[in-house]
């Protein structure tokens, strides 16, 4: 934490500088991207009160618990929407690296340490559909880069019912933004890399349309740290893109049905021979919501998730001067689902919220093996289904300016995993394994009880929580390999189970905000790659995870700028026995201790903006003994804008500009792969 402190002094240079050019934003705020409607109850006018395409009016509940809102996230001009989630401490992506150079695979999320792999711990939504992939779990973050995103939620703690299952470490809400006009941004960065993003929406009729669409490429950089490298090493280059379709009609009074249909594209790969990868997606989805103010609500939706997912691997040489293919993947996937929430009116209100949703997800992984020079000689599919069908019930006291806030959620669910398989053969003989594995079923609770007291700008807090996750099929029946370590499925997982709390206080007076939480979770049966022997790994159900920590932001108008700061201290330990004992007591894999970042952005209307963000990452082990361990990182991106007119506007912005080495993998041979070293762009937006 000496090195993030340490930094706050460049942060704050260029912004200020900046900020003493422009004038005193008024103080209602900006607009920034969000629909502001009427809540169901009075509020303070100067509450924010977020609601998105495809969703019912927010609710009181929305305040209690940890919260916060990232409204900054426009496209374009080389902005990912994960790298936006790291200035949030406490949320951890599995990788360091971003999505031009990680492998797809490993792009899962979670919070407040229960981490184990790359299957996301976290529900991740985009307005209210879920979006991990429905084989892996992971998530594919440039399928995002390319939507007109009004701002993401992260909801700390699990047990929430009403967004559905898996919301076992939280959820990370993605809410998209009609566009009215033209936006557009076109920008050149290093290693000659271009990023163009445009939506174009308007009203038709008795609605509305928009059309998003975003193109990204470049040659990469080498993922291998400098020294290391040997003959087969070379940059990774990436290709992604994505084209979205949004519509809005309305259907009477308070009543409107919005339907989306969107695609992307993602070509990367490792910085080597064999080992590119795409992931193609087509995603769809209907609803119909009415939800008239003071009256009983509701909505409909469904929803379907097309993937097509392809990786190669490859086997290098030590001295990394040879290397040859060692397995080639193709994983397709379907995820479907429907849900529906009733919010009947109680006394002008909207207090009770009852629902029921479902998903279903299929996919299988086809792989060739075993190679001989160019030619594999091995074959194995495996696969399986997942259904999960659920009712969730939530009520709310009172309202937002009551003395006294509480809430009550709960929900049931009923899980089958139909019948597994997995079938390896020699191309060019007989068949080797030809497995079958039972279905299963089974019933899950969860559920969230929170309180919170407010006394004019000061609030405290309190939850308590039960959440799980069923297994992914990837977890379940697909073995992988990465280098020279090798882990098997297992077909014999339990579900997740998640028993937590929290405790916290907020202090908002408008121009200062001030959040801490302390927390506590028990996480059973957590699913972990544990080491058997050397090379040799398999997925096990552990005892339990024990995570405790504190999560603090501070956030402090300064004029025409705001400075804002996060700080994340995570405790987690194992609970082993078995053959993961020599797993008992230490910290789980991908985690580190401390996180932080402190960020400086303006916020006023005037000619000039610009940002600058320090993000501290502490050490963490790679691997689930501890034998590997990631150095700690501190990173600068920053970024200045000029609004030469109403239209049209020029930004220059940079990536890890002290250029630090940040390590996001290592090998068992000692080979450290980096995430994104200095990059810098130069670009321009439209908007009319």
């Amino acid at each position: 934490m000496i090195r993030l402190l340490a930094g706050v002094a460049a942060l704050m240079l260029p912004v200020a500088a900046m900020a003493q050019e422009q004038a005193t934003a008024p103080d209602e705020g900006v607009d920034d991207g969000f629909c502001y409607l009427p809540a169901l109850s009075p509020r303070p006018k100067d509450q924010i009160v977020v609601t998105a395409g495809g969703l019912l009016r927010p609710v009181d509940s929305d305040l209690v618990g940890s919260r916060n809102l990232i409204a900054d996230v426009a496209p374009g001009l080389g902005n990912r929407v994960e790298s936006r989630l790291r200035d949030e401490a406490g949320i951890v992506q599995f990788r360091r690296s971003d999505g031009r150079s990680a492998h797809p695979t490993s792009q899962g999320i979670t919070l407040r340490g229960l981490g184990g792999n790359a299957s996301a711990r976290a529900l991740i939504t985009l307005d209210g559909v879920p979006q991990a992939d429905p084989f892996g779990g992971w998530v594919a973050w440039s399928a995002y880069d390319a939507i007109n995103l009004g701002g993401i939620i992260v909801a700390r703690g699990g047990g929430s019912g009403v967004d559905g299952p898996g919301a076992l470490a939280g959820t990370v809400g993605l809410y998209s933004e009609m566009t009215d006009g033209v936006e557009a941004s076109l920008a050149y960065g290093s290693r000659d890399s271009w990023d163009a993003s445009a939506s174009v929406g308007g009203e038709v009729g008795n609605g509305h349309i928009a059309v998003d669409g975003r193109y990204s490429r470049g040659d990469g950089f080498a993922p291998v740290a400098k020294g290391q490298r040997g003959s087969v090493d070379r940059a990774a280059p990436y290709e992604q893109g994505g084209l979205g379709l949004r519509l809005r009609f309305d259907a009477g009074d308070d009543s409107r049905i919005e339907a989306a249909l969107r695609g992307f594209s993602d070509r990367r790969d490792r910085g080597t021979d064999f080992t590119a990868s795409k992931v193609d997606g087509i995603d769809a989805s209907l609803r119909f919501v009415h939800d008239p103010f003071g009256e009983t609500q509701w909505l409909a939706l469904g929803y379907v998730q097309l993937r097509d997912f392809e990786s190669g691997f490859a086997s290098v040489a030590a001295g990394r001067n040879s290397i040859a293919p060692a397995l080639f993947q193709r994983v397709p996937a379907t995820g479907l689902g429907a849900r529906f929430e009733l919010r009947p009116a109680i006394d002008e209100a909207n207090p009770l919220r009852v629902g029921a949703d479902w998903r279903r997800t299929t996919g299988r992984t086809e792989e060739d093996f075993f190679f001989s020079g160019m030619v594999p000689g091995r074959h194995r599919i495996a696969g399986g289904s997942s259904d999960t069908v659920g009712a969730f019930a939530e009520w709310t006291s009172g309202d937002a300016n009551d003395g006294l806030l509480w809430t009550l959620s709960g929900r049931i669910d009923r899980w089958w995993l139909g019948e597994g398989y997995r079938l390896e053969r020699n191309i060019a003989g007989p068949v080797i394994t030809d497995l079958r594995f039972a279905a299963r079923q089974g019933w899950e609770g969860s559920g969230r009880a929170g309180v919170r007291w407010t006394s004019n700008a000061f609030a405290l807090r309190a939850a308590a929580y039960r959440g799980w996750r069923l297994p992914t099929l990837n977890e379940l029946y697909r073995p992988f390999r990465v280098g020279a370590e090798v882990t098997t499925a297992n077909a014999a997982l339990k579900p997740e189970r998640l028993w937590g709390g929290e405790v916290g206080a907020d202090w908002d007076n408008g121009d200062t905000k001030l959040s801490a939480t302390l927390f506590m979770n028990h996480l059973t049966n957590a699913i972990a790659n544990v080491t058997l022997a050397p090379n040799l790994n398999q997925r096990q159900n552990l005892d339990a995870i024990d995570s405790k920590g504190v999560e603090v932001s501070a956030e402090q108008r300064i004029g025409p700028a705001t400075l804002r700061a996060t700080y994340a201290f995570t405790d987690a330990k194992v609970d082993a026995s078995g053959a993961a004992l020599a797993l008992d007591g230490r910290r789980p894999a991908q985690i580190a201790k401390h996180g932080g970042s402190v960020s400086l952005r303006s916020n006023a209307s005037g000619p000039f903006g610009g940002f600058a963000t320090l993000r501290y990452i502490g050490k963490q082990n790679e691997d689930d003994v501890g034998l590997l361990a990631l150095d700690d990182a501190l990173t600068l991106d920053a970024g200045l804008s000029w609004r030469f007119s109403d239209a049209v506007s020029i930004e220059a912005r940079g990536e890890n500009l002290f250029d630090e080495l940040v390590p996001a993998a290592i090998s068992s041979s000692g080979i450290v792969e980096r995430a994104t070293p200095r990059t810098l762009w130069v670009g321009a937006r439209v908007s009319f």
